[in-house]
């Protein structure tokens, strides 16, 4: 084995000799991705460093009466394995070939590096011990150079490293180090890319990113901005825009120091939408190359984009049951104490524990809720005997996020004020998937059967590049329904929630000074089914009641007309912008209000039926500001296509929305003329959503909305119903199909063979 590579040479089935960081990083340099040059002492190196200074005795005796649980046990020993590989002497041969290689990389002259911890079992598919080892930034000289590689191989025994392989069951002894030497990179931005989100997993890319060097933002000590990438359809679908007061720079005799960021750079956001969408699109490639999800490092040095690190995804479920947590059921009437971001799911309760720098480990109990401001790789044995993590900083890709979702236990992250909102022994219970902590203990419920048998259906299919959603009519079956292999709610009908908990006309309540009620029971009922798929999205389509069905309602008949014929009169849009309605439907506008921003559920979002014009539109959007309500990154407008004028008035209405579903149904109903409640006219055929006309109307929809850039998405029963309808709307282009819940896993199947058989096509008519 030789005992110095250069990077290029390594490939991922050399992790035995050069661990997962190096191996993984000549994977992707041979691959052809931008990776910055360098070469790596395998762990022929290790040992022959091992064995000239007899450090395995001085390992062994350490460890020999190791008490884990303590801190200073674990520091203890650390101090004394540490000492003894930084004091060692350097074998005359091998010091000779590693200062050889450093000056060939600089062409004769000494160059700036990063050395850099590569681990034997590091950066595996099931533990990707996270800011385990030690790195050094900006090393430029020759005896600088030989400590760092020294201080490399100690720190795989720094207390946290000991703490981590127990809790992973990995034997000390057969762990060895490899060390990377690399040209270094002093990025303007950089950060940190998901190829699936590790907390939903659901096929978006999660991109995070940060001014400077990537050390601040990956240790926690900054918040970075966070952007949601569809995968598929190469779009950003989100956006949290940090405000970045410090970067970490290379100083000017070489060590990290902090830098204050330009106030007018500080809250913008770090990266353009272009380079956004370029990352992307080469985090699909590595993930392609792989074969599987990946978490990847990168950094951008003027304009130049480089993949640093990239290893798999430690913490996906993967069918194994890992994830058959308890159902997090909340109370809509809990105090929620913090808010901040969702980053390793799950639900527990225990008391809080305040953590700041220079405490002792040994304050953390097991059962603990660890607030602190950041986590760091040192804090890890306290981590693993936390029931739950929550800090004031910190993004999706930080240290806390990472450990906590390889621990399986709820984290919250970039909370801002939680270690002084929230007090040492003060009972909580964090919910990690909603990104909220409330006050008191709740209890855990026992999942349902229906629930466990749902969840391990879904593991058998497919993923499609169409979205796949479920429609939902009964709030009580949203538990179960969150279970389906779905990427949210494509149809909640808010009628539903009159039927179910109000049984009682808006109209009638609001006259008897009953609007709080109203408001209270709607959102109540929002929330309940916003709970259960967050934070996948919920379009709430609003009431859509004719006016026979209202007026059947209890106080209905003061308040409805009777109408010749209700199916085509004063319903949707018509009702909300009319002085006898207008309150009621600010009571539902309200209640969205409450659910979104009193209980945190940013999920919700909102659909109007039965739209006839453009004006319309733009007075309920008017209506929804008046109760703070505005479409933005996390809050969005659809228009149910239904009426036939939104098919010829595409490019109009896509301008006052944020996306269309088509209703299938009144939209046959409509361009056919024929009464779907009619037996006559379905038996004869008349209404049939298979009908060429209606496929052109749909077809045309999508044309003209994705020249818009608005997507499209279907909730009609149409593709519950009929398989070649699906292939239809796959090869139209549309963006989402919700179903039925009944028909999900089989659509799904549908869906898949439908791509499928395009991709087939395609590859054939370009060979």
């Amino acid at each position: 084995m030789k005992r110095i590579m250069s990077i290029k040479d390594l490939g991922v089935n050399d992790i035995p000799i050069a661990g997962g960081k190096a191996a993984n990083l000549g994977e992707l340099t041979s691959a052809g991705f931008d990776v910055p040059p360098g070469f790596v002492l395998t762990t022929e190196s290790y040992d022959y460093y091992l064995k000239h200074n007899n450090l395995a005795t001085v390992i062994e005796n350490a460890l020999a009466d190791l008490d884990v649980s303590s801190d200073t046990s674990l520091q203890n020993a650390s101090a004394k394995i540490r000492k003894a590989f930084e004091e060692g002497e350097m074998p005359k041969d091998l010091e000779a070939s590693i200062l050889e290689m450093y000056k060939k990389m600089g062409k004769g002259k000494y160059p700036l590096v990063a050395v850099r911890s590569s681990a034997t079992a590091e950066d595996l598919p099931t533990a990707s011990f996270a800011g385990q080892q030690d790195t050094y930034l900006n090393v430029s000289e020759p005896e600088s150079l030989l400590l760092s590689v020294k201080k490399c191989w100690s720190s795989l025994f720094t207390p946290r490293a000991i703490a981590y392989r127990v809790s992973k069951h990995f034997e000390h002894d057969k762990v060895k180090l490899a060390v990377v030497v690399q040209r270094m990179v002093n990025s303007d931005i950089s950060g940190i890319m998901f190829t699936i989100d590790p907390n939903s997993e659901l096929p978006h890319i999660i991109i995070e990113a940060g001014y400077g060097l990537g050390e601040a933002l990956v240790g926690g000590k900054v918040t970075p901005d966070t952007y949601v990438v569809d995968k598929f359809h190469s779009k950003i679908l989100n956006r949290r825009i940090s405000n970045q007061t410090w970067k970490l720079v290379r100083g000017e005799s070489g060590e990290c120091m902090k830098m204050d960021v330009p106030e007018e750079l500080a809250k913008k956001q770090k990266m353009t939408d272009e380079q956004i969408l370029r990352l992307a699109d080469v985090g699909n490639q590595i993930e392609m190359h792989y074969g599987r999800p990946m978490d990847i490092e990168w950094a951008m040095e003027d304009g130049e984009m480089y993949i640093v690190q990239a290893r798999p995804v430690t913490t996906l479920n993967n069918g194994n049951g890992k994830e058959e947590k308890k159902e997090e059921k909340l109370e809509a009437a809990r105090n929620i104490l913090v808010k901040g971001l969702g980053a390793s799911p799950g639900k527990a309760c225990g008391p809080v524990r305040i953590y700041s720098e220079g405490m002792s480990l040994d304050v953390v109990r097991q059962g603990d809720v660890l607030v602190t401001q950041m986590t760091t790789p040192d804090m890890v044995p306290a981590m693993t005997r936390a029931i739950a993590i929550v800090t004031d900083e910190g993004g999706m890709t930080c240290h806390a996020a990472i450990v906590a979702r390889e621990l399986g236990i709820p984290c919250i992250v970039g909370a801002n004020e939680a270690t002084k909102v929230l007090k040492d022994g003060m009972g909580v219970t964090v919910h990690g998937q909603m990104g909220v902590v409330y006050e008191g203990l709740e209890k855990e419920e026992e999942k349902p059967a229906v629930v466990a048998s749902a969840a391990a259906t879904a593991v058998a299919t497919p993923i499609t590049a169409t979205k796949i959603m479920v429609n939902v009519g009964v709030p009580q079956k949203a538990e179960e329904y969150a279970q389906l292999p779905v990427q949210g709610v494509g149809l909640m009908r808010i009628e539903f929630l009159f039927t179910s908990y109000i049984q009682e006309h808006p109209c009638a309540l609001i006259e008897q000074g009953r609007e709080d009620e109203l408001v209270e029971k709607l959102s109540q009922g929002i929330a309940m089914v916003a709970k259960a798929f967050y934070p996948r999205p919920i379009i709430l389509r609003t009431s859509d009641f004719k006016t026979n069905e209202y007026h059947d309602m209890k106080g209905g008949a003061k308040y409805e007309p009777k109408e010749q014929n209700p199916m085509i009169g004063w319903r949707g849009c018509s009702r909300y912008v009319s002085d006898s309605y207008r309150a009621a439907f600010l009571a539902e506008l309200k209640a969205v209000k409450k659910a979104r921003d009193e209980m945190g559920l940013k999920n919700v979002w909102v659909m109007l039926p039965f739209v006839r014009t453009v004006d319309e539109v733009k007075k309920i959007e008017r209506m929804m500001n008046d109760v703070g309500l505005y479409r933005g990154n996390d809050f969005k407008l659809y228009l149910m296509a239904e009426v036939p004028v939104i098919i010829f008035m595409a490019e109009e209405f896509a301008e006052v929305c944020d996306g269309f579903s088509i209703g299938s149904n009144d939209l046959t109903q409509l361009t056919m003329g024929a009464d779907r409640d009619s037996d006559i006219l379905g038996r004869m055929g008349y209404f049939d959503e298979r009908y060429p006309a209606i496929k052109r109307a749909i077809a045309h929809l999508i044309k003209h909305a994705h020249a818009k850039g608005v997507p499209v998405g279907i909730c009609g029963q149409a593709p519950s119903v009929y398989p070649e309808f699906c292939e239809f709307l796959v090869r139209a282009g549309i963006d989402s199909i919700s179903l039925n819940a009944d028909t999900v896993v089989k659509t799904i199947n549908h869906v898949a063979a439908a791509e499928q058989r395009m991709i087939l096509e395609s590859i054939r008519k370009n060979l």
